[in-house]
């Protein structure tokens, strides 16, 4: 465990983050790259209370926060619309309510930065109470193949909630005082 925690902060960008991309003119990391080393990072310090650990999880946090989840510094416009489409699980692929279940983990979630993303995320409630999931990256089959998964998530859909959606969406909401 404290060498894979080593490598990652030996790794971590000077921005905060992580990115796979080794080309000289690189030199911003991936929000994608970036989220599951902050959360084993975050955890890691809560864990054992270890301030390497923790710095290098607030330095991360600080990648996310300074663009409030999901937004361009420069101007507030959208980085990329889809990191603003729920979905569960996420696997790699990085969104709003990944970030704030993250920062929720790491106790960021009342960082005046959050609000965007937990007001649009309030924004996707359904009328039943729950929220959709509005994109999936698997494939249900019983088979083993890239892609796939053999548990059924719930599926997609912009007018019924999915459970796992739901369930994460009310523990993040509820960590920031919101429900």
């Amino acid at each position: 465990m404290e060498q894979l925690i080593s490598n990652l902060v030996k790794w971590q960008w000077p921005d905060g983050g992580w990115n796979c991309d080794k080309k000289p003119s690189a030199h911003t990391s991936s929000f994608h790259e970036t989220l599951p080393p902050f959360r084993a990072l975050a955890l890691h310090a809560r864990i054992t209370a270890c301030k390497t650990s923790r710095r290098a999880a607030e330095k991360a946090a600080e990648l996310f926060l300074s663009r409030k989840l999901f937004l361009r510094k420069k101007d507030d416009t959208v980085m990329d619309p889809g990191f603003t489409r729920l979905a569960y699980p996420a696997y790699w692929h990085y969104n709003i309510l990944a970030g704030l279940k993250a920062m929720a983990e790491a106790g960021l979630i009342n960082d005046p930065r959050c609000r965007p993303a937990l007001d649009l995320l309030e924004s996707k409630r359904l009328p039943d109470g729950g929220w959709p999931a509005e994109v999936k990256f698997y494939r249900f089959s019983e088979e083993t193949a890239n892609g796939t998964t053999p548990v059924n998530w719930g599926g997609t859909s912009r007018i019924k909630s999915n459970p796992y959606v739901t369930a994460d969406a009310l523990f993040v909401l509820r960590s920031a005082g919101r429900v």
